[in-house]
């Protein structure tokens, strides 16, 4: 498991994260859901070793690390896929950053493009195709790091309603089919019904946890279920009671 212990860190007079703590289950999907600027873009920057914590523990699988930059494969809002790079050749970047040789690694991609319904798009720029699509070569990237633990920051907000729908399901297989362990932000309550284990509901800064809510049915689920929609509505009113939170 991921166990994050007693995290802190300030930028100057403001304290975004203090003595925060938290444990993420292997083979297990965890979301957190809070405020805007509570601070979970910091935590994820802090575990990626993009910001360096002022003190606090963070292990993965009872191993004690500075950060998780070699032990995690990160996904984000933005694919970040290089524009002057084909789909193909872009999700070959981690094989290439690993040394992975490279007829293997391609053969690993033309089967992940073949599953993620990207087929035949294999040679097209970034530019020439849709945000879907990019997000989902995003997410054939994110496979190909080869790494058990990922971190999923809004990957699907910036997408319209119906992609964004059919990638929660691809979202789910990242678990399921290839037994990553995950850890996702989002600001759709639905979302991370659609998809958690286990939600986290965050305060405001400094952040901590208002609320851990266990969702035990199986997936996938149906935004239509009406223990779904009771307990979005049950969330919700949760939310907005607490004046910490948005």
């Amino acid at each position: 498991m991921l166990s994050i212990s007693n995290l802190s860190k300030r930028f100057e007079d403001l304290v975004v994260l203090d003595d925060f703590s938290l444990q993420v289950p292997r083979n297990g999907f965890t979301v957190l859901i809070g405020p805007s600027g509570c601070g979970k873009s910091t935590l994820f920057d802090v575990l990626t070793g993009v910001e360096e914590k002022d003190k606090g523990d963070i292990s993965w699988l009872g191993k004690q690390m500075p950060d998780l930059s070699r032990k995690a494969a990160y996904m984000q809002q933005n694919d970040l896929l290089l524009p002057w790079l084909s789909l193909v050749e872009n999700s070959l970047l981690p094989a290439k950053i690993a040394g992975t040789d490279r007829r293997e690694a391609k053969k690993q991609a033309d089967a992940l493009f073949e599953r993620l319904g990207l087929q035949g798009f294999e040679d097209y720029l970034p530019a020439k195709v849709s945000g879907g699509m990019r997000q989902r070569c995003a997410l054939v990237r994110t496979i190909m790091f080869e790494q058990e633990l990922v971190l999923l920051d809004e990957p699907l907000s910036a997408l319209d309603a119906i992609t964004r729908r059919s990638l929660q399901s691809l979202l789910l297989l990242l678990q399921s089919e290839f037994k990553k362990s995950l850890l996702m932000i989002t600001h759709d309550v639905e979302e991370a019904l659609l998809v958690a284990d286990e939600l986290i509901v965050l305060t405001s800064s400094p952040m901590g946890i208002h609320e851990k809510i266990r969702i035990p049915d199986r997936k996938p689920r149906s935004a239509s279920d009406p223990k779904l929609i009771k307990l979005k509505e049950e969330i919700l009113e949760r939310l907005q009671e607490d004046p910490e939170i948005d």
